[in-house]
């Protein structure tokens, strides 16, 4: 019998190598039906010069081979934002996808160790992206369940395999699941005093371009309420230009709450889309030419009974007054007239106790699924 080749790590150059490190999983997860692509022209442009993070952060992208075939992938990241702000310097890894052997994942992990401590890098953490905005955490509960198209999902073997390399809990990020009640919660009968004690109210966009106003302001309010969050480091003008052409144009304005003060600044909002991972999944990732057979009917609220919030934001001198109670007063009166009973929220940092308790009095939610991002000394 010909002995087994050892994997080896080679970097990615050129689209070919980049196209075959993006689809990669499609061939690994191939039995797994609660894993979700993401698509492949927002990996495309995440992954090439095009992504404006690149203005902040440097990257090197590495595939694992082994007899010829694909056996692992990742991306070792540095956000020197991120580290200046955190007084750190890291290396971060993301990307990462690796068949059922710890020795690839230990290649994989290796090599970006190596290609931090060449940077100056002192420690290690993953996975995490270029900035919040990509998908990060690792899945450590809730393999069962059928993932949202806007996080990670992986087997459970990744976060055996890390902890057996020496890896360790640095942060955990839960995501709950809320059964809408049929009748508005009693504490939404406060929403107009806080409207008049406080200033605010809910705005209610029209048109495209009143949404894409909102959407920048929306990203600027992001910095702000975000700013004491695990490693997240603030968008730039141009990442926001970006994210404003990339997401706006596909938002349900039932589906999204901006709440104003009386100078009509924003100071919060919230991001809510049908639940579309099994169309994500028919469509395999694509858009074009035939994805978007499956997505645009996935996109009609009315076709679906389950929401995810994908984004919440409140200025921090506005989070105890109110601003979210009238953002869910506002959606909850739109699910119930489009027949939504269910809303995914997006992962929330165990640690953040204010968006903990956002839905604990007055709603029945369940963790269902939870990410971990892991740390080790370089």
């Amino acid at each position: 019998m010909k002995p087994q080749a050892h994997a080896i790590i080679v970097p990615v150059r050129g689209r070919k190598m980049l196209l075959d490190f993006i689809r990669f999983p499609f061939d690994l997860y191939k039995d797994c039906p609660q894993w979700v692509p993401p698509f492949e022209d927002d990996e495309i442009k995440s992954l090439t010069d095009a992504n404006p993070s690149l203005s902040f952060c440097e990257k090197e992208i590495y595939l694992a081979k082994q007899d010829g075939r694909i056996v692992g992938r990742v991306v070792a990241i540095i956000n020197h934002k991120a580290n200046e702000k955190w007084g750190e310097k890291v290396v971060r890894f993301g990307w990462l996808d690796f068949v059922d052997d710890i020795n690839v994942l230990r290649l994989l992990i290796d090599q970006v160790a190596a290609w931090g401590r060449e940077k100056g890098c002192q420690k290690i953490k993953g996975p995490l992206g270029f900035t919040d905005m990509d998908r990060e955490g690792l899945l450590v509960e809730g393999f069962e369940y059928d993932s949202p198209f806007t996080v990670i999902y992986n087997y459970p073997y990744y976060g055996e395999y890390l902890e057996q390399l020496g890896f360790t809990k640095d942060a955990d990020w839960t995501q709950r699941v809320i059964d809408l009640p049929d009748q508005l919660p009693p504490m939404f009968q406060y929403a107009s005093l806080v409207e008049k004690k406080f200033g605010v109210h809910i705005y209610r966009a029209k048109t495209l371009r009143q949404m894409a106003t909102r959407g920048r302001e929306m990203f600027h309010v992001l910095n702000d309420a975000f700013a004491p969050l695990y490693e997240f480091s603030k968008l730039s003008e141009e990442q926001i230009d970006g994210y404003v052409k990339q997401y706006v144009p596909v938002l349900n304005k039932d589906l999204v709450a901006f709440v104003v003060n009386d100078q009509d600044e924003l100071v919060g909002f919230t991001v809510t889309m049908p639940h579309i991972s099994k169309a994500v999944r028919k469509a395999k990732g694509r858009i074009f030419p035939f994805g978007w057979i499956h997505l645009l009917p996935a996109l009609n609220p009315r076709h679906s009974d389950t929401v995810e919030a994908l984004l919440i934001g409140v200025l921090p001198e506005y989070q105890a007054k109110g601003a979210a109670l009238l953002m869910f007063k506002y959606l909850q009166e739109n699910y119930q007239r489009l027949g939504i009973k269910r809303m995914l929220l997006n992962p929330q940092l165990e640690d953040n106790h204010k968006v903990q308790a956002l839905f604990s009095a007055d709603y029945e939610s369940r963790v269902f699924q939870r990410r971990r991002s892991y740390a080790k000394a370089l």
